[in-house]
C-alpha cells in the first residue's frame, strides 16, 4: 500500500472548553498528548471541533495556537468548510495565511447543490490556496455525496485537491475512488469502527476521533496495516471497536470529550449548544469500556 504525506492516522481534535470559553491550557495540553502519542497528523476546527458554534476569531485562534504548538512536526488540516462558498473561501484564505499544510472542506450542509454546484464551490476554493485540500464526504449530516466522478474532475482540475475523507459508510466507494483516482490520491475513512474494512479496501489511513484519547492503539493499528500485518491490525481493531461504537451514542463530541476528561486531559467535558451533555446512561456505558481497555 502506497503511504502519502497525509496517510496514517490524523486526530480530528476536539475543542476544549471551560465556563464557556475555549481553554487554551487544556488544547495545548491535547496537542502536545497526541505528539507525544506519535500521531500522523492533527485536524483542527472541524466538526469534532465544534466548529459551528466557533467565533470566527476562536476558529482562527485555535488554527494558531495548533500550527504554533506542532511546530512542522505533523501535518496540520484545518477545517474551512461552510454551506456558504464565500465563507469557505474566507476561512480557507486565513487558514493558508496561518501555516497550515491542508484544509478540510465538507460537503455544503443544508443547501443540497448537484454536482456542478459541488464542483463549482470547491473549485472557488482551490482558487485560494496551493496547499493540500481534503474533501470530506459525509452524506449522513449533509444529505449529499460528493460523487466520484466530481471528485475525479476536481483533481484533473486542482491537483491539490488529493485527499478525502470518505463518511458514508460503504467500501464500495472507496474502491471505487482507488479505481477511478489512482493510486497517489490519498482516501481517508471518516468513521473509526471503519478504518480496517476501509483500508482493506484502498483507504490509506483515518481521520480519527477516537485517537483524541487511543492514540497509540490507532497509530499501530494503521501501521500494522501498512506492514501487512493484518493480525495485529484485525486484534486492535477489535480492542478498539467498542470505544468507536459507543463514542457516537450520542452527538460527537459529546461522548469524546467526556472520555478525556476522564482520562485527566481535559478538566471539562463542556461542550456547547444545542449539545448537551452526556446522559447518565451513556456516561456509565461509555467509562465501563473505557475500564475495559484500561482507561
Amino acid at each position: 500500500m502506497k503511504t502519502t504525506k497525509f496517510s496514517g492516522v490524523l486526530t480530528a481534535l476536539v475543542t476544549p472548553m471551560v465556563e464557556g470559553k475555549v481553554s487554551s491550557g487544556d488544547l495545548l495540553k491535547l496537542i502536545h498528548y497526541q505528539i507525544d502519542g506519535g500521531i500522523d497528523g492533527i485536524v483542527p476546527v472541524g466538526t469534532t471541533g465544534e466548529s459551528p458554534t466557533l467565533s470566527h476569531e476562536e476558529h482562527a485562534e485555535v488554527i494558531a495556537c495548533v500550527v504554533e504548538t506542532v511546530a512542522g512536526r505533523v501535518p496540520v488540516i484545518a477545517g474551512t468548510g461552510s454551506n456558504a462558498t464565500s465563507e469557505a473561501v474566507s476561512l480557507t484564505r486565513k487558514a493558508h495565511q496561518a501555516g497550515v499544510d491542508g484544509m478540510l472542506q465538507v460537503a455544503p450542509y443544508y443547501n443540497k447543490p448537484t454536482q456542478e454546484g459541488l464542483f463549482e464551490h470547491f473549485s472557488a476554493v482551490a482558487e485560494e490556496t496551493d496547499k493540500t485540500i481534503v474533501l470530506y464526504s459525509i452524506p449522513g449530516r449533509c444529505v449529499i455525496d460528493i460523487g466520484v466522478e466530481t471528485v475525479a474532475r476536481l483533481y484533473s482540475k486542482y491537483p491539490h485537491i488529493s485527499v478525502i475523507k470518505e463518511a458514508g459508510g460503504d467500501c464500495d466507494r472507496v474502491a471505487d475512488l482507488r479505481l477511478a483516482l489512482g493510486e497517489d490520491f490519498t482516501i481517508l475513512s471518516g468513521d473509526d469502527s471503519l478504518t480496517l474494512p476501509f483500508m482493506s479496501a484502498g483507504a490509506q489511513g483515518v481521520i480519527s476521533v477516537v485517537s483524541n484519547l487511543v492514540v497509540k492503539e490507532m497509530v499501530a493499528l494503521t501501521r500494522s496495516v501498512f506492514k501487512g500485518d493484518m493480525e495485529t491490525a484485525r486484534d486492535l481493531h477489535l480492542k478498539l471497536y467498542p470505544l468507536a461504537k459507543v463514542l457516537f451514542v450520542e452527538p460527537n463530541p459529546v461522548p469524546i470529550k467526556a472520555a478525556l476528561q476522564r482520562a485527566g486531559i481535559l478538566q471539562s467535558a463542556e461542550t456547547r449548544l444545542p449539545l448537551s451533555p452526556l446522559t447518565d446512561k451513556n456516561r456509565e456505558s461509555l467509562f465501563g469500556i473505557l475500564s475495559q481497555i484500561g482507561y
